[in-house]
């Protein structure tokens, strides 16, 4: 909501909130100057998008009391892994342009992931909205709803995967020697210019790689220990049960 504000998409009136914990929305539309609803059926009145970020598990329990309020004229994007959007659409009485989205948390710092896929009843018009919103807060693509668990499993989760990576590559700093505040800046930034590499130059990340890998040097060595440690398989091991799991919760 923060981003969309700053990026001019919506004004803060035009925003408007519900939570089950109303002390939650309250705290938001002190913030931000959105509005709070009482109630979902009060949040959705004329608005021309409905984003409903809950668990997947809570999914059912929040659609019930729309499923005679929300109407053709607006659309329902949801953020919860696994749910379908044939399961989004069956929720209401008549024919909701749905859209299914996964996004990943750097969005607060407006750098977020974000994919997109369409339901039946969405159309072009609906796509432009969702990535109007996303965005708004990073970057949004397009997606065959069939692959959307793998990309719960790739950019859904992925931040909690470099989380791990930069504190790894922290703690090694600091058993060399390094102050823990220079090490945790270093191995951030490290992490930043890199994955601006690859974006910026558009080369492949093998060929970013081999050009930091000199012949006897210091990156080879300890690229030697990262496949002696199976890293590529740890990682790819570690989306692969993410995208199952996205699976499972649907």
């Amino acid at each position: 909501m923060r981003g969309l504000i700053e990026a001019g998409v919506y004004a803060p009136p035009e925003i408007v909130a519900y939570d089950v914990r109303a002390e939650a929305v309250q705290s938001l539309a002190d913030k931000l100057n959105i509005r709070a609803a009482n109630d979902r059926q009060a949040a959705v009145q004329d608005a021309e998008a409905v984003l409903v970020a809950v668990k997947p598990q809570d999914m059912k329990t929040a659609l019930e009391p729309l499923r005679d309020t929300l109407t053709s004229a607006q659309t329902l994007i949801s953020i919860a892994p696994g749910i379908t959007t044939k399961q989004i659409e069956d929720s209401f009485s008549q024919p909701v342009p749905c859209i299914r989205v996964m996004p990943n948390t750097p969005a607060l710092v407006g750098q977020g992931a974000a994919v997109i896929c369409l339901g039946t009843h969405a159309e072009e018009k609906h796509r432009e909205l969702a990535h109007r919103i996303f965005g708004a807060v990073g970057t949004a693509v397009d997606i065959s709803e069939k692959l959307m668990d793998a990309v719960t499993g790739l950019s859904g989760s992925g931040p909690a995967y470099v989380y791990v990576f930069i504190e790894a590559l922290s703690d090694a700093g600091v058993k060399m020697g390094l102050p823990r505040n220079v090490a945790t800046q270093l191995a951030a930034q490290t992490v930043l210019g890199g994955a601006q590499m690859v974006l910026q130059t558009g080369q492949h990340p093998g060929v970013l790689k081999d050009l930091v890998a000199s012949p006897g040097g210091t990156t080879i060595a300890g690229l030697h220990v990262l496949e002696q440690n199976a890293f590529r398989g740890a990682v790819m091991d570690a989306v692969q049960a993410a995208t199952e799991r996205a699976s499972e919760l649907g």
